[in-house]
């Protein structure tokens, strides 16, 4: 479906080198940031408390956290299941067990309502957050590797590499804005990231198949020009399917809360650069790799009969 269709090719190629410049030059910035600055580990990486508190009547995380963080305490407040129900999550303190925190804290919290009971307490240890982050990068790894794999079967190895080149160019981004702004990374961070994985391969996907597809057409066109061609038959749709999910995504950074805030803003920073990648990054890449007509339109066999009778004659 299209609300509207670009009638003239626009010569994306033309400005490949440009733009893949300020790529390079942007991803490099994002892995100065994380080797500097580094990502902001949430509670469930880098261990601590999890206090789970409920109320009588409606909770505010926003009051509870202030709250909290007048008494000292360094906190991540969000609801939990219901209205009535607050997730509390601390970070590791030294010198100080979780029942004496939890104490505390009800302490605080029934100085503010005197409905709040604890209902559970639990104790992360460092060793399990850093479990979690050894399992996260090895999920990255494995998605990065499933989708080169995925390209090659498909279509061919330099398809494949472009491809894994643009999208991991949007995981170091995302990750680079986290660690420059110091935004907190937590498991919904996560799988925000290795979602906008999927999300930009299909674009490239879509984006590849058309070139495959135009290669076949197009016969006397150059390989700029079909790049071309195939970009601007795909963009109306790319706009329209970004588009609509940011509009989905946006509802959650706007009204989301705390708890999908920085997922919603991971999904946000990766459709962009997405776009992006999957037009001007993995595309250029392709064609400066030596993608070639030859390789998808397999030449005509000639007949030997009509061979034998063209020697005749």
């Amino acid at each position: 479906m299209e609300f509207f269709k670009i009638r003239r090719v626009i010569p994306f190629m033309r400005y490949a080198l440009v733009f893949n410049v300020i790529s390079a030059v942007t991803f490099l910035l994002a892995v100065v940031f994380l080797a500097t600055k580094g990502l902001n580990y949430s509670v469930e990486f880098t261990g601590g408390t999890l206090i789970e508190v409920s109320y009588k009547d409606s909770a505010d995380p926003q009051n509870i956290r202030e709250t909290l963080e007048k008494a000292g305490f360094k906190v991540e407040v969000q609801n939990f299941g219901s209205s009535h129900d607050v997730l509390i999550r601390m970070p590791l303190a030294k010198d100080q067990s979780s029942s004496a925190l939890s104490q505390k804290v009800l302490g605080l919290l029934k100085g503010q309502d005197a409905s709040a009971e604890i209902r559970r307490v639990e104790f992360v240890g460092p060793q399990v957050g850093e479990e979690l982050a050894e399992n996260g990068a090895l999920a990255l790894l494995v998605t990065a590797v499933g989708i080169v794999l995925y390209l090659w079967m498909r279509f061919e190895w330099r398809f494949g590499l472009s491809a894994i080149i643009a999208n991991l160019h949007d995981v170091i981004i995302i990750l680079g804005c986290f660690a420059f702004f110091q935004w907190e990374f937590s498991l919904p961070v996560l799988a925000a990231v290795l979602a906008v994985l999927g999300y930009s391969v299909n674009e490239s996907v879509v984006v590849f198949d058309r070139v495959r597809e135009n290669f076949r057409k197009m016969r006397k066109a150059t390989t700029p020009e079909v790049i071309d061609a195939s970009i601007t038959g795909v963009i109306s749709r790319t706009i329209i399917t970004h588009l609509c999910t940011q509009m989905m995504v946006t509802t959650m950074l706007v009204f989301g809360g705390p708890a999908l805030h920085y997922f919603a803003l991971a999904l946000t920073i990766g459709i962009l650069f997405g776009i992006y990648s999957s037009v001007l990054v993995a595309s250029p890449l392709v064609m400066w790799l030596g993608v070639d007509r030859a390789q998808f339109v397999k030449p005509l066999k000639r007949d030997r009969r009509d061979e034998h009778q063209g020697a005749v004659v």
